[in-house]
């Protein structure tokens, strides 16, 4: 008889026949606890034991506390974790953090660069065993789900999250994907097509987001309206989805974003006719940070309704993140009054507990601390500057190809590092990092351009810093050459959306205040192109393109000294204006800066893929 009852909890049975058998026991209340996410600042005992809460999550910057450690986050996972099986079933939660860049939300994590820069590197094994080693520290922190890849293709970089895109080429986001491989392991052969895979406890549930479109949005704004056919839909948006769910993507996440003025949280013909139905994904669908409330608008006029709208759209797991208790309240109530049927309820739940038990969740739902070494380990480290070197893209090399100035000379006896980017790790990384939006400063453990720099050139080079170059300095005869560090400062979401592209911190007039006196490299830290003024381009020798490089800027000294040639090509096409955009690779009549693909090397003068 208790076998009968404890089928579930049993590891040999077909996941399957335990989702079934888990399913049949539970009340409406448990069901709708299952389909509910909450934030981890409002997930009290109550709220896990008596709400049955199925999933919490940590917005960008929402720690224990400041500068926490992946000990700290494992104690407090495992605290939730407790609670979830004291409750009457004992259903583990599974719990979700934003690691889009390596484990970005925990101090000391590795940080990687950002999808831009990945695409550059068109590198689909780089990215797979980024995926594994960001896993690896994500499961260390006892998180066990990390929202990434996005896997948008960005038209237009004046999108505030350009850089989350691997590029504007859907063939090169495809080729990346494979970085699903690495988070959750790799599915065995004959592995059901559509059907969640995860390979074990050093794996994570991965999710691809965000569905659909979200790159293709009118003037690239953020949570806007993208405006075209299904079948271009299809083809250049959806295209990355097919190679997720071939390597068995355990979520996908729905778009903020509207198909020509169909909200995606919203659209069952693309939830559920095409995701689940057409394509076959098995596993669940999950709603982005409070997308519910936005379906209806004026913005909070019908929150019943978006609720209605969503769940049957194919929402699974919503994203509440804070009021859930009047969330379960008004979804009971939809329920009850057969607004919503019960099956789409079972049908969520059932693919909610089928991720849990193909994750391992029922047999090892606490951490494992043997992993806290590896957080930040030399090795990871080390991939994360390999990653670095292989982004970065070589612009320009000598107002004369035939007197090029890089590779630069690491015993120049004198040489003067400057620009807001030399010396800010925060910049260096970008947003989602330590918080939503990113910082300035020492935010987590890594290794500034300027450092990167003393540590390459020889004992008997000077290197004088200043982040703004001064006249005294700028008069001496004496520096062999100049390094100037610019870009944008970190942004998330919205608060990235920018119409104008222009270099911040009057980055451009630096660059060129400098190049006026000394041989200069100018290196752009940022998320996307922007607007590179004529005169720059003309006064300065080199220009580097190295986005949002994250932790690691060793990968930048190794390359431009000249260990390592360039390899990175260009993820986007750089623009020329910004009354260009947007610049389709297809439709590019414009003349632009340089195309998409361009890059030079030390071998050859250009190359071009």
């Amino acid at each position: 008889m208790e076998e009968i009852k404890s089928l579930y909890k049993n590891p040999n049975e077909p996941i399957e026949a335990r989702v079934k058998d888990l399913l049949s026991r539970m009340t409406l209340e448990q069901k709708i606890g299952q389909m509910t996410q909450i934030e981890r600042r409002v997930a009290a005992p109550v709220a896990i034991r008596d709400y049955a809460i199925g999933s919490i999550l940590n917005a960008g910057g929402s720690a224990p506390f400041q500068n926490a450690l992946s000990s700290d986050w494992a104690d407090m996972v495992d605290g939730f974790q407790k609670l979830a099986l004291e409750s009457e079933l004992g259903v583990p939660i599974i719990y979700g953090t934003d690691a889009v860049h390596g484990n970005n939300n925990v101090y000391g994590a590795t940080i990687f660069p950002h999808n831009v820069g990945l695409g550059a590197t068109r590198d689909a094994d780089l990215a797979l065993k980024i995926g594994a080693a960001t896993a690896l520290e994500v499961r260390a922190s006892g998180i066990h789900y990390a929202f990434a890849p996005c896997v948008a293709v960005c038209k237009d970089p004046r999108w505030g999250r350009c850089y989350e895109s691997y590029s504007e080429d859907t063939a090169i986001v495809r080729k990346m994907t494979s970085i699903i491989t690495g988070l959750q392991g790799q599915p065995p052969k004959g592995h059901p097509k559509g059907y969640p895979f995860v390979a074990g406890r050093n794996n994570v549930v991965a999710c691809a987001k965000h569905f659909v479109g979200d790159g293709g949005t009118d003037k690239g704004l953020n949570e806007g309206n993208t405006i075209t056919s299904y079948d271009e839909l299809e083809r250049i948006h959806m295209a990355p989805y097919l190679d997720c769910i071939s390597q068995g993507v355990s979520t996908v996440m729905a778009s903020y974003s509207s198909w020509n003025g169909s909200k995606l949280h919203g659209d069952r013909y693309l939830l559920t006719e095409i995701l689940k139905d057409k394509l076959g994904f098995k596993g669940f669908v999950i709603s982005d940070w409070g997308g519910l409330d936005k379906i209806i608008e004026p913005y909070g006029s019908d929150y019943r309704g978006c609720i209605s709208l969503a769940i049957n759209a194919g929402i699974d797991m919503v994203m509440v993140p804070f009021d859930y208790k009047q969330f379960m309240e008004e979804l009971k109530f939809l329920v009850v009054s057969g607004k919503i049927l019960m099956a789409r309820i079972d049908d969520a739940v059932e693919r909610i507990l089928r991720v849990k038990f193909v994750a391992g969740l029922f047999e090892h739902p606490f951490s494992d601390r043997s992993l806290l070494d590896i957080v930040g380990c030399k090795a990871h480290r080390d991939l994360a500057r390999e990653a670095v070197r292989k982004s970065l893209v070589l612009l320009k090399n000598g107002k004369d190809p035939r007197k090029p100035l890089l590779p630069l000379d690491r015993k120049a006896k004198r040489i003067l590092v400057t620009g807001s980017h030399a010396d800010d790790l925060g910049y260096q990384c970008g947003g989602w990092t330590a918080t939503w939006y990113g910082g300035s400063g020492r935010i987590t453990v890594g290794t500034t351009i300027l450092e990167a720099i003393k540590e390459a050139v020889g004992d008997n080079t000077e290197v004088i810093y200043e982040l703004k170059p001064s006249t005294e300095t700028l008069s001496r005869l004496d520096i062999s050459f100049a390094i100037v560090a610019i870009g944008e400062e970190p942004y998330a979401e919205f608060t990235g959306d920018n119409s104008e592209l222009i270099i911040p911190f009057n980055g451009t007039e630096v660059i060129c205040s400098v190049a006026d006196r000394i041989p200069t490299l100018a290196i752009t830290i940022s998320g996307r192109p922007l607007v590179l003024e004529p005169q720059l381009l003309e006064k300065v020798d080199a220009l580097v393109a190295a986005w949002l490089p994250g932790s690691e800027g060793g990968g930048i000294a190794d390359v431009i000294f000249g260990d390592f040639d360039f390899v990175g090509k260009l993820p986007m096409t750089w623009f020329k204006m910004i009354e260009q955009l947007p610049m389709h690779t297809k439709y590019n009549l414009h003349d632009p800066h340089y195309p998409l693909g361009f890059g030079l090397t030390y071998t050859k003068h250009m190359s071009l893929d």
